[in-house]
């Protein structure tokens, strides 16, 4: 693997470790075993790391949240999406707990981030829609938007929140679990009997992952 990999996955480690604002350049050479001359030769700085981060993060988005022209809506293609969901959730956590410092920064990041966020937005609306057209949501158009919306903030929002409730509050897959368990409670009392019924499915599955990590 080259050096300028392994210096992404490292910061993507320790930042997710210790959280973002605890880790430094030389916490991450020393983490790889290099010297601090060898990471700025790939990297000016942390915030190029962060960059570099946020562009895989983005083409996550891209790849996993792809739109289809037929959604096949079984349990089992319900899960996967979902299980897209807490993947990026769990893999890109320390973003998602110290997005507004992060954006705050950073103006061409947040650029970055809000065009992500547009797009991820108009697959999600394909993908309601595909929801409603196997029966399994019964919603006008407009409602479907602010389902959309409202799904949105909880993925984007829910470790960050999570993180106010305690102080040291740690960010476990099991948080990350019930925040996936939220949104289908959001999702719930707008499905259609044939949907509570997939909605219950999940839910019963998600349930005994937080069970399994918190054991």
């Amino acid at each position: 693997m080259k050096t300028r990999d392994r210096i992404i996955m490292a910061a993507l480690e320790l930042f997710n470790e210790r959280g973002e604002p605890n880790v430094t350049t030389n916490h991450i050479a020393a983490h790889l075993g290099i010297s601090p001359g060898n990471l700025y030769y790939h990297f000016r700085n942390k915030e190029e790391i962060i960059h570099s981060i946020f562009d895989e993060y983005a083409s996550d988005l891209r790849i996993r949240f792809q739109p289809q022209a037929e959604f096949d809506a079984t349990a089992e293609s319900l899960l996967q999406y979902l299980d897209a969901v807490f993947i990026l959730m769990w893999r890109y956590r320390f973003f998602y707990a110290n997005l507004p410092d992060i954006l705050r920064r950073d103006e061409n990041l947040q650029t970055k981030y809000l065009e992500a966020q547009e797009n991820l937005h108009q697959n999600m609306m394909v993908l309601m829609q595909s929801f409603r057209d196997s029966g399994l949501l019964d919603l006008e158009e407009k409602e479907i938007l602010s389902l959309t919306n409202t799904l949105k903030l909880v993925a984007s929002s829910w470790i960050c929140y999570q993180t106010t409730q305690a102080p040291g509050a740690k960010v476990t897959k099991a948080v990350v679990y019930q925040g996936v368990l939220q949104m289908l409670s959001i999702v719930r009392p707008l499905t259609t009997e044939k949907g509570r019924e997939r909605v219950s499915q999940l839910e019963a599955h998600y349930c005994a992952q937080v069970q399994q990590d918190t054991a």
